[in-house]
């Protein structure tokens, strides 16, 4: 063990000496970020992008205890300087806006929305969707408006799970019988129209907009520009990384290390724990200068590291399998570079990926761009640890299997030839 972590840290030392490995680690992305800011006007106190007061229509057929929830969120005081709302009855209208620019997006809530959440004596009827009609032209500003009503829907979500899990222990615990649940459910959606305000108030609103009762969250358009570039960049990284191992075979040090008492795992660890390290060096560097130079808010510090870490170890992943499938280091190397380009445009680093063809969504997630990119915008926006439970949980995944895969092709016989 004390070999492995003696190799990571002497790669660590050896990608900091390397003067062209740090302009494109940490030079790089940080002045593509600084980029953005002017192009938004984010260093000017203007906002370009329309991250501040965008206009959005809400278009509610609904009329019913959900829907008239929903129209709340958006008109609420804590998102008073972050939307500029609008009602309307004529869905198509809404759209003809959006298709000509003049807004950013329309939220569409069909009728009988409400009923296809509370059961109607006891009956609910059949799902019904919200529409969300975006324009493309503006995917930041989409962007912050789809994951408000996410964070709505998510909270609905809750509530219908919440119910059904009480319904069974109350079934459960005798204290009902299975003929009285749609009855027990009746009540509980009864309870929730007696109480939509409160739910509006309570429950989306503080997901996405505030951290506390009374702290709110502006979204800084910087939020998404600099993780985009630092994921980016990162991917640039770990093939760097991953060429090292590649490049000592040519020099003849990693033989001669294979003759040494050290075995093919620890060598392997060593490297990985190395790419891992300076992927971890590189993100936390990044997100400390644009905290200082941009008072930029990341969010949560807690959720911050535990999401940096998981990106990077699913980008290691990544690093790795294209390592262990090249034969030399120029491979790696233009491989790697085809890559983070790739990933860059999958993972939503230039594109919100609502915006995107499904196709491309679908493809989106075997990025580490794109799991770790929601992460931080939840971040940013105010979302706990809780809520970025699933892309954490994705990124380690996608680490683990990439990892195995990996192990698999390189071996002590596959490590000598390399």
């Amino acid at each position: 063990m004390l070999k492995t972590f003696i190799i990571g840290f002497k790669d660590l030392k050896l990608a900091f000496r390397d003067r062209a490995a740090l302009i494109l680690m940490l030079a790089a992305p940080f002045l593509v970020t600084v980029g953005m800011g002017l192009v938004t006007g984010r260093f000017s106190g203007t906002d370009q992008s329309g991250a501040l007061n965008i206009p959005v229509v809400v278009v509610n057929l609904d009329n019913d205890a959900i829907g008239n929830a929903l129209v709340e969120v958006f008109n609420s005081s804590e998102l008073a300087d972050l939307l500029e709302p609008t009602a309307s009855s004529d869905a198509e209208a809404a759209r003809r806006q959006v298709d000509e620019d003049q807004i950013v997006a329309a939220i569409i809530i069909p009728a009988g929305f409400t009923q296809s959440v509370i059961p109607t004596n006891g009956v609910a009827s059949s799902p019904i969707q919200i529409e969300f009609y975006a324009n493309p032209s503006r995917p930041t500003s989409a962007g912050i408006i789809k994951t408000i009503l996410d964070g709505f829907l998510a909270r609905i979500d809750e509530m219908q799970i919440g119910g059904l899990t009480s319904i069974t222990q109350l079934i459960a615990s005798g204290k009902i019988s299975p003929q009285e649940a749609n009855q027990a459910g009746a009540e509980m959606g009864k309870r929730f129209e007696a109480g939509g305000t409160t739910y509006a108030e309570t429950a989306a609103i503080k997901i996405n907009s505030s951290t506390t009762a009374t702290e709110t969250n502006d979204f800084d358009p910087l939020a998404f520009f600099a993780p985009s570039m630092a994921l980016m960049f990162l991917m640039y990284t770990v093939s760097y990384g991953g060429r090292s191992i590649l490049a000592e075979e040519t020099q003849g040090t990693l033989p001669r290390l294979l003759a040494t008492p050290t075995t093919s795992v620890q060598i392997l660890g060593g490297k990985i724990f190395g790419i891992f390290l300076t992927g971890l060096a590189q993100m936390l560097i990044l997100i400390g200068a644009s905290s200082l130079f941009f008072q930029l808010k990341w969010g949560d510090a807690l959720g911050v590291v535990l999401l940096v870490c998981a990106a990077v170890f699913g980008a290691t992943g990544w690093g790795l399998l294209i390592t262990a499938l090249a034969r030399t280091p120029a491979q790696v190397g233009s491989v790697g570079t085809a890559v983070m380009l790739i990933f860059a445009v999958l993972g939503g680093s230039f594109f919100q990926l609502s915006n995107m063809p499904p196709i491309m969504q679908a493809f989106s997630k075997i990025t580490p761009n794109a799991w770790a990119l929601d992460g931080f915008s939840t971040l940013a926006l105010g979302g706990k640890l809780a809520a970025i439970a699933p892309p954490i949980t994705a990124l380690l995944t996608m680490g683990l299997i990439l990892f195995l895969i990996s192990a698999a092709l390189f071996g002590k016989k596959n490590l000598a030839q390399k």
